[in-house]
């Protein structure tokens, strides 16, 4: 559904505008609801979920085991820090302060579309993952079948 990247402005109240090709999608198939949490996995990056594919990550992290540290790990950082979010009538939304915060989100960021969700990227943690190359020790067996 989303793919792509595009350079993104923060302003000074928090505020990103989604970009316009993605308005309607947003509104059509997710009713304009979206959820913003942490990225569980890389630091300086946020997840931001559609409604629909959201309540699906939120029932599978939620059955795993509590009895498990890296389950209530998932848990805090997905389900207990995500926060709906509507886009107002320009098309922007309120990323929470705290969010921003812990992420280094500040005036320059890059949103990725990456298929069922989006990644708010930081632009400085966005340019350290991109410059990251990949070795041969990276790749398991099933990504040598890959035809990129």
């Amino acid at each position: 559904m989303f793919q792509g990247e595009t350079a993104i402005t923060i302003d000074d109240k928090g505020r990103l505008a989604i970009p316009t090709s993605y308005r309607d999608v947003v509104a059509r198939e997710c009713g304009n609801q979206l959820v913003v949490t942490y990225n569980p996995f890389d630091a300086g990056c946020l997840y931001l979920y559609p409604m629909p594919a959201w309540e699906r990550v939120r029932d599978q992290v939620n059955a795993l085991p509590r009895t498990k540290s890296v389950s209530r790990n998932l848990q805090l950082k997905l389900v207990g820090a995500a926060t709906f979010v509507e886009p107002d009538a320009s098309g922007r939304i309120s990323l929470p302060a705290s969010h921003r915060n812990a992420t280094g989100l500040e005036k320059k960021a890059v949103l990725l579309g990456m298929g069922d969700k989006f990644e708010l990227w930081s632009e400085q943690s966005h340019l350290a993952q991109i410059r990251q190359t990949l070795s041969d020790d990276d790749l398991g067996d099933g990504l040598l079948e890959l035809q990129l």
